[in-house]
């Protein structure tokens, strides 16, 4: 979920909480806080803390899932924040592999082994390669899952379904969720469970539904659950508006409250305040 932010731009936790019940009401299973589309990268590490507690306080009563993202490129910096996130209440770990110094893949492996056994919480190694300059090698992850039992999973923002494919054939148990949410439906015909998704903001229920229906085994449904969305998948991101700052303006279209992004990802400019309005109404979104 993105991080909401005031007028000022500070951390808004009242409205925080008020989007993770939203999103709970509106087809979300479990709710990853302080992930890309939350722009970890500029938060503090109070806010970062004090935002995992303020979003479990707010599910509580659901019993809703929530998973931390507790990582950054520094090992030691991480695995200090991770041994707080049990005593916040996060129900798992979101573990982003290190960005700009692009270890190694023995450096990888020293790294979310570090972190894996600095707590007792499961652990979803996030691969995105296109935002952190290196992909997680297959290898790396059947040898982490071998070392540590609490890695037990994976959010595939790769982008190449085959090599996820060749590793849950390798791993039949390793839990894979797609990180883009135009590949979900391609993720789930080679074993994929789930998405932890940045279109679900505003397409939950119709997300939820599509990958019911293909794990029912109603694949034409499914393939029309996902031809709706397509629009919603193109919109969410570009190089002209990359993620978080799409979904943030159709948020605040549907007259939720979540500001605007910080310096270096915002604020939104007119044209794309438009975009999302337009979005907003063809979808009937407008008024939440």
């Amino acid at each position: 979920m993105v991080t909401p932010f005031d007028e000022q731009g500070a951390l808004d936790l009242d409205a925080a909480g008020d989007l993770a019940r939203y999103l709970v009401s509106h087809g979300s299973d479990a709710l990853c806080v302080a992930g890309t589309t939350g722009e970890a990268p500029v938060l503090t590490d109070p806010e970062r803390l004090d935002l995992v507690k303020a979003v479990v306080e707010a599910v509580s009563d659901s019993g809703t899932p929530v998973l931390a993202g507790m990582t950054t490129n520094d090992t030691e910096h991480s695995v200090g924040l991770v041994k707080q996130a049990a005593g916040l209440g996060a129900a798992g770990i979101l573990a982003v592999t290190p960005y700009y110094n692009r270890p190694s893949q023995a450096g990888l492996h020293g790294h979310f082994a570090a972190i894996a056994r600095a707590t007792e919480l499961p652990v979803i190694l996030y691969d995105i390669p296109v935002r952190t300059g290196r992909k997680i090698a297959t290898e790396t992850i059947l040898d982490l899952r071998a070392a540590c039992g609490n890695i037990i999973g994976v959010k595939d923002a790769s982008g190449d379904p085959a090599t996820t494919a060749g590793l849950l054939a390798a791993d039949p148990d390793l839990v894979v969720y797609s990180g883009d949410d135009g590949l979900t439906l391609p993720l789930l015909a080679v074993g994929a469970t789930g998405v932890i998704s940045v279109a679900t903001h505003w397409v939950g229920e119709q997300t939820g539904r599509m990958i019911a229906a293909f794990l029912s085994g109603d694949i034409d449904a499914a393939r029309q659950e996902n031809a709706g969305m397509i629009e919603s998948f193109d919109y969410e991101t570009s190089e002209r508006w990359p993620n978080p700052l799409p979904t943030k303006a159709i948020l605040r279209a549907m007259g939720l409250r979540v500001g605007q992004c910080r310096l270096p990802m915002g604020p939104a400019d007119a044209e794309l305040d438009q975009r999302a309005n337009d979005l907003a109404a063809r979808l009937g979104l407008v008024g939440g």
